[in-house]
């Protein structure tokens, strides 16, 4: 199980700044929103974790919003690779599970 560093704090880099609001109109703020859901859901990305160990993590934004986050912990920081909405397949999967 991966631990959340305490405090939560975020690297957002030249490469990662705005890619999930220019690709999926997800903003940095709403994407970090996520981390702080109790009912969230992390589970190990194994087929992106060859280099570095990676995560996804499944949750809700204040507005009710679901995600998928595609992100890494570096030097007990967290890197957002991706932030993007779910499918409504997913939806019902995280309704029944919270």
């Amino acid at each position: 199980m991966l631990t959340i560093p305490k405090p939560i704090k975020f690297i957002w880099d030249q490469g990662n700044i705005n890619k999930n609001w220019q690709k999926h109109s997800v903003g940095n703020s709403e994407a970090e929103e996520v981390f702080f859901d109790p009912n969230k859901k992390i589970q190990k990305d194994i087929l992106h974790s060859q280099k570095e160990k990676r995560f996804i993590l499944l949750g809700q934004t204040k507005k009710k919003r679901v995600l998928f986050i595609f992100f890494t912990i570096r030097k007990e920081k967290i890197r957002i690779i991706s932030a993007r909405d779910i499918g409504r397949k997913s939806t019902k999967i995280y309704d029944q599970k919270t």
